[in-house]
């Protein structure tokens, strides 16, 4: 999942997986869509494949991406479930709790 973070951290990587949200997709229209030039292009391409989120399929003479859904939706999952516990921890703040250290079972085997 680490591949997935630094591939979207990136703001034309983000913008090619929001454009495949519309379905697949040539490598020129990728290009026309983002503006960007054929090596860079092909250098975000490159990340967003080896990260698992983006397929690609040839056919023809062209190369068509699409968005790896499931990938992509565990991806989501994952930023959403971070993003719930942020809300618990402000709310203990406002509260006037000390916000707890204890990391989740999940995390806490991540960093042992």
């Amino acid at each position: 999942m680490q591949e997935a973070y630094k591939a979207i951290a990136d703001p034309t990587r983000r913008r090619i997986l929001k454009y495949l949200r519309g379905g697949e997709r040539t490598a020129g229209e990728l290009a026309e869509h983002t503006g960007a030039k054929p090596n860079a292009l092909s250098h975000h391409l490159m990340v967003l494949k080896l990260a698992d989120l983006v397929r690609v399929e040839r056919r023809g003479q062209f190369q068509v991406y699409s968005l790896n859904t499931t990938v992509f939706q565990d991806l989501m999952a994952e930023i959403m479930d971070w993003l719930g516990g942020m809300d618990e921890e402000k709310d203990e703040i406002l509260s006037g709790e000390e916000p707890s250290d204890e990391l989740e079972p999940e995390a806490r085997a991540e960093h042992d």
